[in-house]
């Protein structure tokens, strides 16, 4: 239990503006002192300066939203050499779901790590953080254009005939650009007019956007080959996947096992038995993303790994169906791009 290691935690409720800290003595949870901070520079030196008074011995900080309200704390402890893990928002159950504070939640957050046995580090900054940056945006990116690919489209059924007429057989790239030539100010129809400028805005906002994917598909192929060239090496997976990734799994030893990461990935065995019939299902739960991944590998090694097409077709003389051959499939990647990534981070 990390409680028999500890003397101190400090429980942190994050806000944007401001943070709530809770000192409790550990193992026994007593609460110690109370202190609110600014989420700035000043706030964090203040956190520490606490820290420093009131639990100078083993301390830990619990922290809530180290991803978002509360990862400028937890950059700037983890810098000061401070032992930092996350938190999430500690349930409230039966007369506490009534009492709701900001200092009653940094000392649930206290307590709730204390009772933790293998309490989860936050994710790493520097590279990694760029890599989740770059994929946010690409995937903003991709969903705007679908967007406005939707919208043109629409727009083409619903324009006047002659123009319908002469847009609709056209493929993809042909209809981009001529919405991007069109010259509305030409027309005297004002609905002709309207029309043509509003399909040439929108294919001017959908090559911006494909350009813009286009750039960050180089960037984060570029840095995935500068971080984890082990990871393109593998069939199946791509510069995209191996960013998401590298994102998950973020740092060597925030795992315990591979079994945790299977577990983050949504891949492990969940029992799924009645009667005669021993199965088990897929995981609806953990890093959907990640999973996503892991689904994407193989499907591609199904169609062209003649390994995995064996392997399916053993599975499936078993009496197995598909879908269970692929649960088992994506318990084995995630198994194995587990022990890519340590092995290849403790040789960096």
């Amino acid at each position: 239990m990390l409680a028999d290691e500890l003397d101190y935690v400090i429980g942190v409720d994050t806000h944007r503006d401001e943070h709530a800290l809770a000192l409790v003595a550990c193992p026994s949870g007593a609460r110690l002192g109370e202190i609110v901070v600014g989420a700035d520079e000043q706030g964090y030196e203040a956190a520490l300066a606490l820290a420093g008074e009131q639990a100078a011995g083993r301390r830990a900080w619990a922290i809530e939203g180290t991803g978002s309200y509360g990862k400028g704390l937890a950059r700037y402890l983890a810098e000061q050499g401070e032992r930092v893990f996350e938190v999430e928002r500690p349930k409230r159950q039966g007369r506490q779901a009534r009492a709701k504070s900001d200092r009653l939640d940094a000392l649930r957050a206290a307590r709730s790590l204390i009772a933790e046995e293998r309490p989860a580090s936050p994710r790493a900054a520097g590279e990694r953080e760029s890599l989740r940056v770059l994929v946010q945006v690409r995937a903003s990116a991709i969903g705007a254009r679908r967007v406005a690919l939707t919208q043109l489209r629409a727009l083409v059924l619903t324009s006047p005939e002659a123009l319908r007429a002469e847009l609709r057989p056209l493929t993809r790239a042909r209809l981009l650009a001529r919405c991007g030539a069109f010259a509305p100010e030409q027309e005297r129809d004002p609905e002709l007019a309207a029309t043509q400028l509003a399909l040439r805005l929108l294919a001017s906002r959908i090559a911006a956007l494909t350009l813009e994917q286009r750039e960050l598909d180089r960037q984060l192929l570029l840095r995935t080959k500068e971080l984890m060239p082990a990871l393109l090496a593998e069939r199946g997976i791509g510069p995209i996947g191996a960013a998401q990734a590298l994102i998950s799994w973020s740092h060597k030893g925030r795992f315990h096992s591979e079994a945790a990461f299977a577990r983050l990935a949504g891949a492990p065995p969940i029992p799924a038995s009645s009667g005669q019939t021993i199965r088990h299902r897929l995981d609806r739960g953990g890093d959907r993303r990640l999973n996503s991944v892991l689904h994407q590998i193989v499907i591609t090694r199904r169609k062209h790994d003649p390994e995995t097409i064996a392997y399916i077709a053993r599975r499936r003389a078993e009496g197995k169906s598909e879908r269970e051959a692929i649960r088992c499939l994506k318990r084995h990647v995630a198994r194995h791009l587990y022990r890519v990534l340590e092995a290849t981070a403790a040789n960096t």
